[in-house]
């Protein structure tokens, strides 16, 4: 879907008028109206408000054109309710909700990460802990979280 039809479902979903969803964002009727047309997009800071409003990742008012993974242990971010958030309510959409919560990070380093992986990871090769642990780490240090 494209952001026209993203933001005409949402409003519609929430049942708002263009001029409700306007005031609610700060901007006019007629902006929203060629949003939902496609004329033009929200700017970054619209962008911010609508997904406060619609409670939706600014990834997903965009079609979702990225995908995302956790900067932190590398699980693809693939639905909103995995995103992480700040204290103030936005999503941080570089973190999953489970590395990184209330404005903090869960693991505060690497090795505890890496210990927590590798006794929760399935083990279909029957890989020793030690080749386990380095995987992990190998692939973890490709992260922006660990560099």
């Amino acid at each position: 879907m494209e952001i026209r039809d993203i933001l005409k479902e949402l409003r519609e979903k929430q049942h708002l008028t263009q001029e409700q969803l306007a005031e609610r964002v700060r901007v006019t009727r007629q902006a929203v109206s060629r949003w939902e047309t496609g004329e033009t997009q929200p700017n970054t800071d619209t962008l911010k408000l609508l997904s406060q409003e619609f409670d939706v990742s600014i990834n997903t008012l965009l079609g979702s054109p990225r995908q995302l993974i956790c900067q932190c242990c590398g699980m693809p971010l693939s639905e909103d309710s995995v995103i992480s958030r700040e204290p103030d309510g936005s999503f941080n959409e570089e973190y999953c909700k489970w590395c990184y919560e209330d404005g903090n990070f869960v693991y505060k380093s690497k090795d505890s990460l890496l210990d927590f992986l590798v006794s929760h990871m399935p083990n279909p090769d029957n890989l020793a802990e030690e080749d386990r642990r380095s995987q992990c780490d190998s692939y973890l240090s490709q992260l922006k979280h660990w560099k």
